[in-house]
């Protein structure tokens, strides 16, 4: 039996849920799989679900948790302690003798309930790590650097990777990262990114796309962003970026999402009385397809130092659409790596918008190469980042992986 342990799944879509959903989904052709999960709380809170169901092959149970504003510091903390007791209460119940447990690390306390609910039961424990605590609270504002929650939280996160039976980190420099924690080689440890949604994210001209139309900005030259617009996100470097750029009547941004930041960047964007940004809110994913292919040049962005502690997924799903990447993101992360090795766009740091104003510029320049670098991104999205290719990833790492020999990518 695999059990997954996720705070949030579906019908929930953003990040986190959509991969921890897509996970359960595409292993249940394989073996019995449940889900512990609490209620919908974010953009799908209101929704009417069941505490107990079976879609598409999985059983899902959802626990009982607050669901109070996640922008509020209060709020979030009750949620995540209400969520995590919950789940572990539910998994201690279910969980049996060398059942499989996958858990994600966001909220930080789920892993460390998922790892005690496991060991009480004999059951063994799989690590996905999303983020990277206590790191991602530091550079959110969370928690200050050589705090004594900081050394805690560190000493916590240390004894967990080395109990757990194997940890899945989403890039190069993650692995690193945990590697340095643990202080040295970590022989558990293994890359598997999120996958590209290739089969439904596909690239289409931006002559007749929807959002454009909507917002008459079919002959502009369009930078695209789509994701969260969250504490980590180098929201204010964008925002500079499209200041510098003012005069530039042909440039314009887009910006799909919501997030902790989104009211300040339409405050920001109201005072400086910018005309070159179009604010277009949180879209579901079932729009994806549209509000990716609605930009020449897609943008992602972390501030400075999340190199490491966090991979943006949303990459992956430009890359689909067959989009060139600018990043404004620390050269050493694994977005930097995968845009300069397959030659499919632009690196800037986060903290550079003149960089990346020149960037844009540069890239507007050569439509041509614009796009050869998206046909680029397009095939190594198929080729290396398909959601069948991880999930046989995830398939080889719970079923035929022992300790001493890490699995490979297929």
């Amino acid at each position: 039996m695999l059990f997954v342990i996720s705070e949030v799944y579906f019908p929930e879509e953003a990040g986190t849920a959509h991969y921890m959903t897509g996970i359960a989904e595409g292993l249940a052709s394989k073996t019995a799989v449940r889900v512990i999960c609490a209620r919908p709380k974010y953009e799908r809170q209101w929704d009417a679900v069941p505490a107990k169901e079976s879609h598409k092959g999985v059983s899902i149970q959802r626990c009982w948790a607050t669901t109070f504003d996640k922008n509020r510091l209060a709020g979030r903390i009750a949620n995540v302690v209400t969520a995590s007791l919950s789940i572990f209460l539910a998994a201690v119940r279910q969980v049996r003798k060398d059942d499989r447990v996958l858990v994600v690390t966001s909220p930080p306390l789920l892993p460390f309930v998922a790892a005690a609910a496991c060991r009480l039961r004999g059951a063994r424990c799989f690590l996905k790590i999303d983020d990277v605590f206590p790191e991602a609270m530091i550079h959110s504002g969370l928690l200050r650097p050589g705090s004594i929650a900081v050394s805690f939280m560190n000493w916590m996160n240390r004894a967990l990777y080395r109990r757990v039976e194997r940890i899945v980190v989403l890039g190069r420099d993650m692995r690193l990262l945990v590697e340095k924690k643990l202080g040295g080689p970590g022989e558990n440890l293994l890359v598997i990114p999120n996958w590209a949604d290739v089969d439904t994210v596909v690239p289409s001209p931006k002559a007749g796309n929807r959002l454009l139309r909507e917002h008459a900005l079919e002959n502009k030259f369009v930078v695209g962003y789509a994701g969260n617009l969250g504490r980590v996100q180098a929201v204010e470097a964008m925002f500079e970026t499209a200041r510098l750029l003012k005069g530039e009547e042909d440039v314009h941004f887009m910006v799909v999402g919501s997030g902790q930041k989104a009211a300040w960047l339409e405050s920001a964007v109201a005072q400086a009385g910018l005309t070159n940004i179009t604010l277009a809110g949180w879209r579901p994913r079932a729009q994806q397809c549209d509000f990716l292919n609605a930009c020449d040049l897609g943008l992602v962005s972390l501030v400075r130092g999340m190199a490491g502690i966090g991979v943006p997924s949303r990459l992956y799903n430009v890359m689909a659409a067959g989009k060139p990447v600018l990043a404004m993101i620390d050269q050493e992360s694994e977005p930097a790596m995968v845009v300069r090795e397959e030659s499919i766009g632009w690196v800037v740091p986060p903290d550079q918008p003149r960089k990346a104003a020149a960037a844009i510029l540069d890239a507007k320049s050569d439509r041509g190469r614009l796009a050869r670098m998206g046909a680029t991104a397009r095939k190594v999205a198929a080729a290396k980042y398909s959601r069948e290719r991880i999930l046989a990833a995830y398939e080889s790492l719970l079923w035929r992986a022992c300790r001493g020999t890490a699995p490979s990518l297929p």
